[in-house]
């Protein structure tokens, strides 16, 4: 962040409405990164999760791109990356945990290059749900998506995260055939204070034909939650 000028964006930073395809430093190496910015000026800074990459998870995904659209949309940086081992970024898959780290390397990137009052959103699908949850304990970020994250057992690490400490937004379908439903909606009910389950119907796993229901749940949960830090 320029101190000197806080109202110029750092150099580092796309300009409005641009994005750049990037390889920038994580634990294992360099990962493959497409950072976007808003048209308008930029108010907070999201990080969007893949699903599985053993299962052909990448950040090109379609809930993921959704779901950085919908950050760029409400006026946030938006980047989503390849976890380690995946397109050009560089290691091997490490079953969740070395990619929490990759997460927060990608928050701590950004959060060094804008205003110390912008909020971060973090948001993920599937394993990048799961993953995006775990990270949050320590990213501390404003507002979380996660997108049919399997909580119930779907891996044999998905232990259940840490309560987070912001608004949360769950989508989950109930006939997905990948992450039951079931499960994960009691595992969700543990929390202290669980998150906000919207439910759709018909959606299976991927959202085929139905991404509009992710755009709305996660536009209105914007809009009633808007963030404060």
């Amino acid at each position: 962040m320029d101190t000197a000028h806080p109202d110029r964006a750092h150099p580092d930073l796309p300009a409005p409405g641009a994005a750049l395809d990037l390889l920038l430093p994580g634990e294992a190496g360099d990962l493959d990164v497409i950072l976007a910015a808003p048209r308008e000026p930029a108010r907070g800074i999201a990080v969007i999760c893949h699903p599985h990459p053993l299962y052909g998870g990448a950040m090109n995904n379609k809930v993921t791109y959704t779901l950085a659209a919908i950050a760029l949309k409400a006026g946030f940086y938006a980047l989503r990356f390849n976890f380690r081992g995946v397109g050009r970024s560089q290691g091997a898959h490490d079953e969740g945990r070395g990619e929490m780290r990759d997460t927060l390397a990608m928050a701590n990137w950004l959060r060094e290059r804008v205003p110390s009052s912008f909020p971060l959103l973090l948001a993920g699908f599937s394993f990048g749900g799961y993953v995006s949850v775990m990270a949050a304990d320590q990213a501390d970020p404003a507002l979380l998506i996660s997108v049919a994250p399997p909580f119930g057992g779907r891996f044999a690490y998905s232990v259940r995260p840490p309560q987070p400490r912001c608004p949360w937004l769950v989508i989950h379908s109930r006939d997905d055939d990948v992450v039951a439903f079931d499960a994960t909606a009691e595992a969700l009910g543990q929390y202290p204070t669980p998150p906000e389950l919207h439910v759709v119907d018909g959606a299976g796993h991927f959202f085929n034909g139905r991404l509009g229901d992710i755009q709305q749940a996660a536009a209105d949960f914007l809009q009633r939650h808007p963030p404060t830090r």
